[in-house]
C-alpha cells in the first residue's frame, strides 16, 4: 500500500464567488472558442477548466462537466454530420448542434453566474 506524498500540493478550495465566476466562464470560454473556430475547439476551453477546477468546489466542478458534456455530444454530432453532408442533411445537423450548444453554453453562463445548479437539457452526463 502506497502512502500519500507529504510533498504533493492539495488543491485549494475557491470562495463560493470565486465558484460562481468559474461556473461561468467554464461555459463562456467554450462558447467564444466554438464561435471562433466553427465549433471544433470548443471542447479544448471545458477541458481544461474542468481538470484545472474539478477539485476546488463542487459548484464550478459541476458547471466544468455540464460545459464539458454539452461539448462532447456537440463533437458526436459534427462528426455524425460529416458524412452527412454528402447527403444535404448534414449541413442542417452540423448547424442546428452548433446553435444548440451556443444557446445551452450561453444559458449555462447565466445560471452559473447566478449561483443556479443547472443540468443542461438534452445532454448525457458523460463527465460527472
Amino acid at each position: 500500500m502506497s502512502q500519500p506524498n507529504p510533498y504533493a500540493q492539495q488543491p485549494q478550495s475557491i470562495s463560493p464567488g470565486q465558484e460562481r465566476t468559474m461556473g461561468a466562464i467554464a461555459h463562456g470560454v467554450p462558447l467564444v472558442a466554438m464561435v471562433l473556430s466553427a465549433g471544433l475547439l470548443g471542447f479544448v476551453g471545458s477541458l481544461v477548466i474542468y481538470l484545472i477546477y474539478k477539485d476546488r468546489g463542487p459548484f464550478v466542478r459541476a458547471h466544468a462537466a455540464n460545459s464539458l458534456n454539452v461539448q462532447i455530444i456537440t463533437g458526436i454530432v459534427l462528426l455524425i454530420s460529416i458524412p452527412l453532408m454528402f447527403v444535404l442533411i448534414g449541413f442542417v445537423t452540423f448547424a442546428v448542434a452548433l446553435v444548440f450548444a451556443f444557446v445551452l453554453h450561453l444559458l449555462g453562463a447565466i445560471k452559473a453566474n447566478n449561483g443556479e445548479w443547472w443540468s443542461p437539457p438534452l445532454t448525457p452526463s458523460f463527465v460527472h
